[in-house]
């Protein structure tokens, strides 16, 4: 009998594959295109492809069982997570190259700024007792709040929420997630940014009077013009192409904030006291007014505390595995910005509102400085301050904005099915930043509407997380866990209803005259 050639004996039908093209994203990154219509109608190589029936037809019974339910166990628990090919074109995870280092800087950058200035004025309203209690509750809530949400970035297997509104829509449908999530984060994002503007162009305008002093005076900037000049260095540095090419801005916005809110507090404490000052909390006219002045200053305090809108998209940026979750450097990260932050919160909170009492100007602590201390502290430390603000100013606005030019991109790359170009993402962030500009000067005013920001957007921080845990987590009905989060949710809804009224009387009673800063 004639002998077959060994390479007749074992025959391994090959397995049809469609190679992936791919294409250069503006920032030079290879990423893949979403397959084509013919890659959809054949087999597309998956991870597991290799081991499928046909592969292991010449492999021993038991080998193939084992190696098929290994393949139907990693699907089935997800350690495959699916990815959306159109994320290697956005902003938010274009680049996922993160790590606890950079989560740390984001997060003090997004959590530390402006106003953790105007908390002197909440506890002008509130006094010694009342302010200290619900700055600490407000504190520990945010942070179990910001836990929630760094562990529902993978709740479900094989899935990864890159974004607040996917979260949202996740947990309560489609179609109520956008309701619910669109409105408050872009108002958050747009209206923090369009605040920046006002109070780094203001702030530019009193550095340079600090600087030159009478010298300059006889050709200045107006306050329009400054604005103007700020917004053109935010748009420059927002050419930066994703989250992950922002960390050294976000670590230079953190140590300038965590320095200026040291030094802001430090200096109006070593400074004497204004003689008539006194610890009690401001008087109203009336019981409705006094009501309506604690719900602006609570709202105030919940405006101090921002950046969940972007805890999402800064776990979105990191590498995650079965092994090595996101939500292990992610949350080392947090907890290290957030033990600075509350560094920097209680002791400006607590240091101004002993060094002016009641007599704290509606602007927060660098209106006061400027107005009581400005011919006491050398005009070289104030100088530094209001430049280092400036500074932080320039980062924060980049980081609050990346969520709008990562919207901005999924619209076009959805419609046009390729990445956008250099041209196509700086005209983006160009309109953006002039648009921001354009409210700006409509309403100056905006920089002044802490209480009212901080009860349109307490939802977000305060009420959204523990909705979401027990949509998502499904606790046991009516156990502990499971009327804990919905009383925290509906005590967030309500504060939030609350502190919105007592910002827009805020805003009526001063008959829209206020400003951050209010220089002699």
């Amino acid at each position: 009998m004639e002998e077959r050639p060994e390479t007749e004996l074992i025959s391994i039908p090959a397995t049809p594959r469609v190679s992936t093209p791919e294409i250069l994203t503006p920032t030079g990154q290879r990423s893949p295109r979403p397959p084509s219509k013919e890659a959809k109608s054949s087999t597309a190589w998956t991870p597991t492809s290799f081991i499928s029936p046909r592969f292991l037809s010449p492999i021993g019974t038991p080998m193939k069982r084992v190696l098929i339910n290994m393949k139907g166990y990693l699907e089935e628990v997800g350690h495959l997570t699916k990815l959306n090919p159109q994320d290697a074109w956005l902003p938010i995870t274009e680049s996922r190259n993160g790590n606890a280092h950079y989560a740390a800087f984001h997060n003090l950058n997004a959590g530390i700024g402006f106003q953790a200035l105007l908390l002197p004025v909440a506890f002008a309203f509130l006094g010694w007792s009342w302010g200290i209690l619900t700055l600490t509750i407000a504190y520990c809530w945010q942070l179990y709040t910001l836990w929630i949400l760094v562990q529902l970035h993978e709740a479900v297997p094989g899935k990864r929420y890159n974004r607040y509104v996917e979260l949202a829509e996740a947990a309560f449908g489609e179609r109520l997630g956008v309701w619910l999530a669109v409105f408050p984060t872009v108002y958050l994002s747009a209206g923090t940014a369009t605040a920046l503007i006002l109070i780094g162009g203001e702030t530019m305008k009193l550095f340079f009077q600090i600087v030159c002093g009478p010298l300059c005076s006889s050709n200045p900037l107006t306050t329009v013009e400054w604005y103007l000049v700020f917004t053109s260095l935010c748009i420059v540095l927002s050419q930066l192409p994703n989250l992950n090419s922002i960390a050294g801005l976000s670590l230079i916005g953190a140590v300038t904030a965590i320095t200026y809110s040291t030094m802001v507090w430090v200096l109006s404490v070593s400074q004497q006291r204004p003689p008539t000052i006194s610890y009690e909390p401001l008087s109203m006219p009336s019981p409705s007014s006094s009501v309506f002045s604690v719900m602006n200053a609570l709202g105030i305090v919940a405006f101090a505390f921002r950046g969940h809108n972007l805890v999402l998209e800064i776990q979105a940026t990191m590498p995650s595995t079965f092994k090595h979750p996101a939500h292990v450097p992610m949350w080392r990260g947090a907890k290290v910005g957030y033990f600075f932050i509350a560094a920097c919160l209680f002791p400006v909170a607590i240091g101004g509102f002993w060094a002016y009492g009641n007599l704290m100007p509606s602007g927060g602590m660098l209106n006061a400085l400027y107005a009581f201390h400005s011919h006491d502290i050398p005009r070289g430390l104030l100088a530094i301050t209001f430049l280092l603000v400036v500074f932080n100013c320039l980062s924060s606005f980049q980081i609050y904005s990346m969520p709008v030019f990562d919207s901005f991109e999924a619209s076009y790359t959805s419609r046009t099915n390729r990445p956008c170009s250099i041209w196509v993402r700086s005209g983006f962030r160009v309109f953006y930043g002039f648009v921001n500009f354009f409210i700006g000067v409509a309403l100056p005013f905006l920089s002044s509407l802490a209480g009212l920001l901080g009860g349109l957007t307490l939802p977000v921080t305060f009420a959204y997380p523990c909705f979401m845990w027990v949509l998502i987590k499904k606790p046991t009905k009516f156990s502990f866990n499971w009327y804990f989060h919905w009383t925290l949710g509906w005590l967030g809804i309500a504060f939030s209803l609350a502190f919105s009224i007592g910002g827009i009387w805020s805003l009526v009673n001063s008959g829209l005259k206020l400003k951050f800063f209010k220089p002699s």
